[in-house]
């Protein structure tokens, strides 16, 4: 059955399951529609772009998504990613290239996230950190800030770079429009004191609502404030791609379409209700892929599932996919009805709900969070927030992966080995340690514990850092306690088998003491088992200790 029907089959009310979805696809659309137009400006876009993108890739993911409150539209990390490509397979833009080049940068996207779910790529949504992403999304917010601050202004500055960008603009300041920072100022309060003070109501399309009036009833334009200009009324035209920008498009539909499923899983999965079932990663590719060819087609832009509208969703009631089908149709029903009213929107107006939504993507309290655990990743998520801030968005993306695996590298190659002793008066045995001082340890005797997998990339420095071991300790017997070893591999199997002769030489047994079954059937079938035989690989840890003290008499 597909994923729509299959979430409207009602558990209690049939009818209040779809009133409960109607509500909240209409508290959804105040906030997603108004967002939607303000992100297509990011990118360089008319803001009819943004309705469409709210139309046909939310209609489209609501028939076929595996998660019920996930909103698919735009985000601001996707808008700005597209503005980044469209400026530059486009910088004199002209409104027409642009949005030639939007449905196709949208169709690739589409195709390439078709082409991950049938590959079952799905798993890759774990292949960028949360220490990475933070760090990201939070270049991506400061450069979106000052991407908008013109607008805000009533000026014009050519996208060059984040530093020169904010270079021109502080240049130009003196040339700013009074009214339009005046308009700029007075729906920043309104926006943030609507949010503060009634949380509940949909701030963005009061906003909106506001603007348009004023710029309506008292002729703002006169004085300089800019408009949106005319706003095409009806259905999206068909757009057919342009192939001969693809082999342009492709490395940045690459990135677009990895931050489009990774933060759209990563919304479906935070917004699940504990009844429902687990958002499917590969049917989410799928789903995903086929919202951004559908969109394309109809002009939309890159779409993906935005964490905010997704949140407002699901706290409006939102029990089905149902609810997203009637935030699209209010998008539609905004483009047949509403579009002589867009045409007096200011554009301070879309810059102001841009910039205060895209503060909540920079986190400094996240950062923070991050140093308080683990120092190493705290660096991980400053190093993605530069790439992005000097290298730019796309560039962003690269670093931000190259980082999430370089650290899972770094996880796997230096995997944990310590000496262990055993807690007084148990059978618990830890790490060695100042604030464990009164740890049992014997003479003679050394301990040893090694995590992970042992393979080629990690063999040497594991076994490295058992000889540091050994060379401090300088026992007789070292017993490796293999209970945190999940698997060995050839390479890292001869290293060992190496390691006992050296040890063998030096007048040291090794001994091997819990080891899993796998672990265990591999190295009785080697060269080390050989050497080791039964006496030398013993069931626990516990055991191997009973019987070094056995042999040596040594008193427990």
């Amino acid at each position: 059955m597909p994923p729509l029907l299959s979430s409207l089959r009602p558990r209690g009310s049939r009818r209040g399951l779809q009133q409960a979805d109607l509500s909240a696809g209409l508290t959804a659309a105040a906030v997603v529609l108004p967002k939607a137009m303000a992100y297509a400006t990011i990118a360089g876009l008319p803001v009819q772009v943004g309705l469409y993108t709210a139309l046909v890739p939310m209609a489209l993911y609501a028939l076929l998504g595996s998660s019920r409150p996930l909103s698919v539209s735009t985000t601001t990390t996707l808008a700005i990613l597209v503005g980044s490509e469209l400026n530059r397979i486009s910088p004199s833009g002209d409104p027409g290239a642009l949005a030639a080049a939007s449905a196709t940068l949208a169709l690739l996207v589409g195709a390439m996230l078709c082409g991950a779910a049938l590959l079952r790529l799905g798993f890759i949504a774990n292949f960028i950190s949360e220490s990475v992403l933070v760090g990201f999304k939070s270049g991506i917010g400061l450069v979106i800030v000052v991407d908008q601050l013109p607008k805000l202004l009533g000026l014009h500055v050519e996208k060059e770079g984040f530093f020169r960008d904010l270079g021109a603009l502080i240049s130009q300041i003196p040339q700013a429009s009074l009214a339009t920072v005046l308009l700029s100022a007075g729906l920043f309060s309104l926006l943030l004191g609507l949010r503060r003070r009634w949380p509940s109501l949909p701030a963005p399309l009061l906003l909106v609502a506001v603007a348009i009036a004023s710029c309506g009833l008292l002729g703002l334009d006169r004085f300089g404030v800019e408009l949106v200009g005319a706003v095409p009324r009806g259905l999206p035209p068909l757009s057919w791609p342009q192939l001969d920008l693809i082999g342009g498009l492709w490395p940045g539909a690459a990135g677009i379409a990895t931050i489009s499923f990774t933060e759209s899983i990563a919304a479906a999965r935070a917004f699940r209700a504990s009844d429902e079932p687990s958002p499917n990663p590969d049917r989410e590719l799928l789903a995903l892929g086929v919202a951004n060819i559908g969109g394309g087609l109809f002009g939309a832009m890159a779409a993906g599932g935005g964490t905010t509208q997704t949140a407002v969703n699901r706290q409006a009631g939102a029990r089905s996919q149902g609810a997203e089908l009637v935030t699209a149709a209010a998008a539609l029903a905004t483009l047949l009805l509403l579009a002589p009213w867009l045409a007096l929107m200011p554009l301070a107006a879309l810059a102001v709900v841009v910039i205060v939504y895209s503060f909540e993507l920079i986190a400094p309290g996240e950062f923070l969070a991050i140093r308080r655990v683990r120092h190493a990743e705290f660096q991980w998520a400053v190093v993605a927030f530069l790439g992005v801030v000097f290298l730019g968005t796309l560039q962003g993306i690269l670093v931000a992966v190259i980082l999430s695996l370089l650290a899972l590298v770094q996880q796997e190659v230096n995997p944990p080995v310590y000496a262990i002793g055993r807690k007084r008066g148990t059978d618990v045995f830890r790490p060695l340690s100042e604030r464990h001082a009164a740890d049992e340890t014997w003479p003679g005797l050394l301990l040893l514990r090694a995590e992970g997998r042992l393979f080629f990339a990690n063999a040497h420095g594991v076994l490295t850092r058992m000889g540091a071991e050994v060379e401090q300790h300088r026992p007789q017997v070292v017993v490796l306690d293999g209970s945190a070893l999940i698997d060995i591999e050839y390479s890292a199997l001869k290293t060992l088998t190496e390691m006992e002769r050296r040890l063998a030489g030096d007048g040291i047994s090794l001994w091997l003491a819990g080891l899993n079954p796998s672990v265990l059937e591999v190295i009785r079938r080697s060269e080390l088992g050989q050497r080791l035989g039964q006496a030398r690989m013993h069931r626990n840890i516990e055991r191997a200790v009973e019987h070094y003290l056995a042999a040596a008499k040594v008193e427990p």
